[in-house]
């Protein structure tokens, strides 16, 4: 490639970072390469001075954004929160007694209600894939769950 020194101190310019720069060149090669199909382009030089100022753009973007993001995070905390996110021992035992009630209540459902109601709440499943799924209309599938939720809530003396 006969421009290459010229598209790495372009890609250069537009990023701040050599090694990002050739990296970018390089992606450019082949996006043009697989753009242009093994035929002879009229500005090939033009287009891919495009294609490399496009990508320069969209990573440094991208390499703003996650300077932001990661900025912005204290790690300490970061990493005593994902170790908060097991439950202790404590917590456990405390709450098998209502998870154990949980059990019972969704079992006293019936079996279409159950199924709704466990689609939704430990599945995530919305309420149109409930409905699809159990092959009712999506109304239904509100009301089956609405009330299975009711249910569990009377047995484990929720408001």
């Amino acid at each position: 490639m006969q421009q290459r020194s010229a598209l790495v101190s372009y890609a250069r310019s537009i990023t701040g970072c050599g090694t990002n720069a050739e990296d970018l060149v390089q992606e450019a090669w082949l996006r043009f390469d697989e753009a242009s199909n093994n035929r002879l382009l009229e500005d090939a030089t033009g287009y891919l001075f495009r294609i490399v100022r496009n990508l320069a753009l969209d990573s440094k973007r991208s390499q703003a954004r996650e300077y932001r993001l990661t900025r912005a995070v204290n790690y300490d905390e970061a990493v005593h929160s994902l170790a908060a996110d097991t439950p202790d021992p404590e917590s456990i035992a405390l709450y098998s007694a209502e998870y154990a009630r949980m059990q019972q209540a969704l079992a006293e459902l019936p079996e279409r209600t159950r199924i709704a109601c466990e689609m939704h709440r430990f599945g995530d499943a919305k309420l149109r894939e409930i409905a699809a799924f159990l092959n009712i209309s999506v109304p239904l599938a509100h009301k089956l769950v609405a009330e299975g939720v009711e249910h569990c809530k009377e047995r484990l003396g929720w408001p």
